[in-house]
């Protein structure tokens, strides 16, 4: 089967319960039934990020593949980041079903699923065996939900993922483990950040995922914070728990945190701020409402240097991924970039 077959096949998925779908996806990728992108990224595309050169900013956002089972499969898709997780050090059920929502009007998502995941132990072995050509691979880490230390959980975490990726992600802003977000104010995120530097006799490439409900002086907090502690970068943002007037779905009130199309204004807003704000000093990921090449560049002038998408993949499929790259280069040509890098808060 090819990507484009695939995708042909989505809309198959959504007579099946979301959270159903998403499993047997992932089943499918198992097998080798997303098939394999060939296409060769235009070298506009090309980014380097975390010592390596990208061929291309498009990633996978963490809670596609949470436990790590289909790295090579997706790594055959033409992405240019793959990130697995969230992670957390036991195995975690996560919250009761339902608990996944596909608003199919409004082209978003749902969820509240409650990290769940199997452990970090059989996480740590599907990395070490993962591919390291292609994609860079990132680990979002996180804590459980119950009887969890952050100041020993997170730089335990890192220190067991970060041999085996090229980045490690600080998940201290999913809305649906009660607390989490807590660790965005600055005095425990410092405390946090302060046990990670003293831990670690190698540093890895470390970002934080923020909420795009942080309040704008505590994101400038943050950022100062993020830069005294030696963050690369940061991820701009995890789904949000506001819900825009515009949305039509039944499903629109559920609680949870919201992903897709309607993130895309809100997430896009703080990611310029936050470009502003740490003036060249952090790396910046756009992640929220990203679906075709036109997000995906807005994102990068806003001050990304790369971008991540999971809504519009769990909708479109592999497909997807080629679609963006050739309406960016396409793009980009017409507004006469001449390198990835020149993009980079061109609109910021």
């Amino acid at each position: 089967m090819t990507p484009d077959i695939a995708s042909a096949l989505m809309p198959l998925t959504r007579m099946i319960d979301p959270e159903r779908a998403h499993s047997l996806a992932l089943a499918a990728l198992r097998l080798g039934l997303a098939g394999t992108d060939r296409t060769v990224d235009d070298k506009l595309l090309e980014s380097a990020a975390f010592g390596r050169v990208l061929s291309n900013p498009v990633g996978l956002a963490a809670g596609f593949d949470k436990d790590g089972i289909a790295i090579e499969p997706l790594a055959r898709l033409g992405f240019g980041l793959l990130e697995f997780g969230t992670v957390t050090p036991r195995p975690q059920l996560g919250n009761p079903k339902p608990r996944m929502f596909r608003l199919l009007e409004d082209r978003a998502v749902i969820n509240r699923m409650g990290m769940n995941n199997r452990g970090l132990r059989p996480f740590i072995e599907r990395l070490a065996t993962a591919p390291r050509l292609g994609p860079a691979i990132g680990a979002n880490v996180g804590i459980n939900k119950d009887n969890a230390i952050p100041e020993q959980d997170y730089p335990a975490l890192i220190a067991a993922v970060s041999p085996h990726a090229d980045y490690v992600v600080m998940n201290v802003s999913s809305p649906n483990t009660p607390g989490l977000r807590d660790l965005q104010a600055v005095e425990r995120l410092s405390g946090i950040l302060a046990a990670i530097k003293s831990a670690m006799l190698v540093r890895p490439s470390l970002l934080i995922k923020l909420a795009p409900d942080l309040a704008p002086q505590d994101l400038e907090s943050v950022i100062e914070c993020a830069i005294n502690y030696g963050v690369e970068g940061l991820i701009i943002s995890n789904t949000t728990i506001s819900r825009p007037a515009s949305l039509r779905s039944k499903f629109a009130q559920e609680s949870g945190g919201l992903s897709g199309r309607p993130l895309f204004a809100l997430s896009t807003e703080m990611l310029r701020r936050a470009y502003r704000l740490a003036d060249g000093r952090l790396m910046l990921i756009g992640c929220g409402g990203v679906s075709d090449g036109n997000s995906a560049l807005a994102k990068i002038e806003a001050g990304a240097a790369l971008v991540q998408l999971y809504a519009a993949f769990a909708y479109e499929g592999p497909a997807l991924i080629r679609r963006i790259k050739a309406e960016m280069v396409g793009l980009m040509r017409e507004r006469g970039y001449r390198s990835l890098t020149e993009a980079v808060g061109a609109a910021a």
